[in-house]
């Protein structure tokens, strides 16, 4: 039934045995800056191409700071903590999401709190939360508490899927309104852009990723940006094992966390950062492409949405229902072409299943037919 869908993927990507889903390119300066790196022996968390790569992801977003982390969980979790996120706390999320989401949520100590997505950007629904808040919240002494359990609503964090911005805007009002640090979990959208602007850039702080099957990649790497400088420091400190400057002691006065980027990681971060316009121009034309042909085939393609500028990060199709889902991932993987369905929803997760939920229509709806396809850039 998918012989011509498999066709056609291997026409984007031919004399290919096996089509991954994603996997990186390197076609710029990466050996060049890594083996300066090496020959500098900084290789560890201190070295030129920390501060350097930081400095790029500023001049990038227009963040106004940017403090690098060992992967992007790292990241998230320090988000949450100098945003005040405490043992005993809710933040809102969405189910829809990577299992880090939540996990870093569960660091803290604080308890997820899952509502639905938009079906249109597969991110938090601004609608699903405003509702939430105004039938479950109350205001006291300055923050926002949920009625049902009596804990504080601390933060809100929108993850924006696929690379695909949600409706950051209508989340950035709604936070403000009900007293919520927004963290946006932009670990997949690098490159994209809402209303002009790049995600990452709405929220109090915002994390990117940079794992081995993002768009750009040192390995691992994350990083948290910001415009509010003291948030900035208080992480910078933090994931420096909250070491304090001294010339030759060893003086910690809080409990840190070992959480900086290597050097030789950020050393190959800064060449792939030079070609990420490239890469996100080139994944742009590819959807572009995938769009056009799936015009003709019983299967919806999943494009941008208004006012945005996607990443495409993985492309995305959407089948009728789960049993054409199954069928889909069966057929092509059994011919070397990788796709995936959508993550588990968190919520039905066995370590957050008693966590509160509002109605997630539209999260089940989505996870019962969303499949990602080969989303590499072509070569």
């Amino acid at each position: 039934m998918y012989n011509e869908v498999c066709a056609f993927i291997r026409t984007i990507y031919p004399d290919r045995d096996f089509i991954p889903l994603h996997e990186p390119r390197f076609i710029g300066r990466e050996k060049e800056y890594v083996t300066d790196a090496i020959d500098s022996t900084f290789v560890s968390s201190v070295g030129a191409y920390v501060t350097r790569f930081e400095e790029m992801i500023c001049d990038y977003t227009g963040a106004g700071h940017a403090v690098a982390t060992v992967n992007g969980t790292a990241a998230l979790h320090m988000a949450l903590l100098v945003a005040g996120v405490k043992p005993g706390d809710e933040v809102i999320c969405q189910p829809l999401s990577f299992v880090a989401t939540a996990n870093a949520i569960r660091y803290c100590g604080a308890e997820p709190l899952f509502l639905d997505v938009d079906r249109e950007t597969m991110g938090l629904s601004p609608t699903a939360v405003e509702e939430f808040l105004a039938d479950n919240s109350t205001q006291k002494d300055g923050r926002c508490y949920n009625r049902k359990t009596g804990r504080p609503i601390r933060a809100c964090v929108p993850m924006h899927t696929f690379g695909h911005p949600c409706r950051i805007d209508a989340l950035t009002e709604i936070c403000q309104r009900f007293r919520l640090s927004l963290i946006e979990d932009a670990a997949e959208s690098l490159g994209s852009l809402y209303q002009d602007r790049h995600t990452g850039t709405f929220g109090d702080l915002a994390i990117f990723s940079f794992n081995g099957n993002k768009t750009i990649t040192c390995g691992g790497g994350g990083v948290i940006i910001t415009d509010n400088e003291a948030l900035a420091t208080k992480a910078k400190h933090l994931t420096t094992t909250a070491k304090v400057p001294h010339p030759y002691l060893y003086e910690h006065d809080e409990l840190g966390y070992n959480y900086r980027l290597p050097n030789l990681n950020a050393a190959l971060a800064c060449a792939q950062l030079e070609n990420l316009e490239f890469f996100v121009d080139n994944k742009r034309k590819l959807a572009a492409h995938y769009a056009d042909f799936f015009e003709s085939q019983p299967l919806a393609f999943i494009t941008e949405p208004a006012g945005a500028r996607s990443n495409y990060w993985l492309n995305t199709l959407l089948t009728t229902n789960i049993a054409e889902r199954d069928h889909f991932l069966q057929s092509t993987n059994a011919a070397g072409i990788m796709t995936r369905p959508a993550w588990n929803l968190l919520h039905t997760l066995k370590m957050y299943s008693t966590c509160q939920t509002g109605e997630l229509t539209n999260a089940r709806w989505l996870a019962d037919r969303l499949v990602n396809i080969p989303s590499s850039v072509p070569q």
